[in-house]
């Protein structure tokens, strides 16, 4: 048996000599597998060298992983291909730059992964130039207004909004608060007609809305427009008017027209009326109904100045009259152009929805007598539109909604007796109604 492995041993020595390979002198049984590499050298294989060239190259970038495994597993059937890539590395090494571009495509694709949440948010993108013209000329009116009623942004910021809307607004506050003044002051900031009616228990709805006389010098009747015909329309101490005169005017706040003796006349464009009470006073006063208070899109109210804006107006006490100091900076063709920009503003389905359960919490809770009536969701909407356009956003969040939620439905809903005599108010039910409705998540900004 020694005989026959050791002429084994000298055939395959013989046969791998030209690759160098030391013979082990000890285990001569294992020289046959410890040499199997060796094979592929056989003058048998040298006729096919060249086309195991060509397939070492074509495949060599899909073989290169599963290549060394092989003769682990089946050690005769792969000695031919494990030399192959022992004698031809050249091969091997060329395919390598022809293979990098293909790494190009896929660099491309992981660059473009950053691009898909911006795809997914693309109401949170820049904002376009007829928003940024709005939030220009919204910042140049409120600036204007804040040299007449000082420290006061948010108030101002609520008229405003109401003029650019075509709403109407009511400000409720103590005596020498600047209501009046805020009213004047917006009058003249902008380049439109402005008349002020001082609403007394004597005054008629003819003195409101004009009246029908007949001319004798031409002979027949004509229609004399009263202050209501104006773009601006302040209201002041409106609650000491009768119920008859203050019933004037339902019709031209909510359809922008005067009916008189059977004739419609409309009111001139954009047109806005601003109304002033006091809460206290209320000897010789007639409440307002609650159809009128509805027609009202904000009501609000002023305050009293801080220390520091006390004192600032202090140190000026030889202007007697703010208002007349400033001068307009809008047209009324610009207050329509940014009414018409604000109607593109994006409002998603969720702040809608997120609305109409707010209007719908005021008709179910317990403390509440009367809700809000589908005008105070329609108001709330318009409103909450400006207010994104102010901001610079060409979309609506629900902190736009939470400001000026107070403003919009306060003023829309009759508490029960139980809830007055307890000391509840209607804004802090409707805040109390804001903490227990949960607002909806749009975007990545809230």
């Amino acid at each position: 048996m020694s005989n026959e492995n050791d002429d084994d041993a000298t055939q395959l020595g013989s046969i791998g000599h030209h690759m160098n390979k030391p013979q082990q002198p000890g285990n001569p049984q294992m020289r046959p597998a410890f040499q199997a590499p060796s094979l592929p050298t056989h003058p048998q294989k040298q006729s096919g060298d060249d086309e195991d060239t060509v397939l070492s190259a074509y495949n060599a970038t899909p073989s290169r992983p599963a290549m060394p495994t092989v003769p682990t597993t089946h050690p005769m059937k792969a000695q031919p291909a494990q030399p192959v890539q022992m004698q031809q590395p050249l091969p091997q090494s060329q395919p390598i730059p022809a293979a990098a571009p293909r790494q190009f495509p896929q660099a491309t694709t992981s660059q473009a992964k950053p691009a898909q949440p911006a795809a997914t948010s693309s109401m949170m993108s820049a904002p376009q130039a007829d928003i940024t013209e709005f939030h220009n000329q919204f910042a140049k009116l409120v600036d204007s207004v804040s040299q007449v009623v000082v420290g006061k942004e948010q108030p101002i910021r609520q008229c405003a909004t109401a003029m650019i809307v075509g709403g109407h607004i009511l400000f409720e506050d103590n005596p020498g608060t600047g209501k009046t003044q805020l009213a004047r002051g917006l009058a003249n900031s902008i380049d439109m007609s402005f008349k002020r009616i001082q609403f007394t228990p004597d005054l008629l709805p003819s003195d409101v809305v004009g009246v029908t006389y007949y001319d004798q010098k031409n002979g027949e009747f004509e229609y004399r427009e009263g202050p209501i015909f104006a773009s601006i329309v302040l209201a002041d101490e409106i609650n000491r008017a009768s119920p008859k005169t203050q019933s004037a005017l339902l019709e031209v706040m909510e359809e922008q027209k005067v009916t008189v003796d059977g004739e419609t006349h409309a009111v001139p464009q954009p047109f806005m009326v601003i109304a002033t009470q006091n809460p206290i006073e209320q000897l010789g006063t007639y409440k307002l109904p609650e159809a009128q208070m509805d027609r009202f899109l904000i009501k609000t109210t002023i305050g009293y100045p801080s220390h520091d804006v006390s004192v600032s107006i202090l140190k000026q006490v030889n202007v007697t009259d703010r208002a007349s100091t400033v001068h307009a900076v809008l047209t009324g063709n610009d207050v329509l152009r940014m009414r018409a920009i604000s109607e593109t503003v994006h409002l998603d389905d969720a702040i809608l929805e997120y609305i109409v359960r707010l209007v719908e919490a005021t008709r179910h809770n317990e403390r509440i007598q009367v809700g809000s009536s589908m005008r105070g969701a329609l108001a709330l909407t318009r409103c909450a539109r400006v207010w994104a356009a102010s901001n610079n956003r060409g979309y609506v969040v629900p902190d736009d909604v939470k400001q000026l939620a107070v403003a919009v439905l306060a003023h829309r809903i009759t508490l029960t007796a139980e809830a007055t005599f307890a000391g509840s108010t209607p804004e802090l039910m409707i805040e109390q109604i804001l903490e227990n409705v949960p607002a909806p998540t749009v975007g990545a900004t809230v």
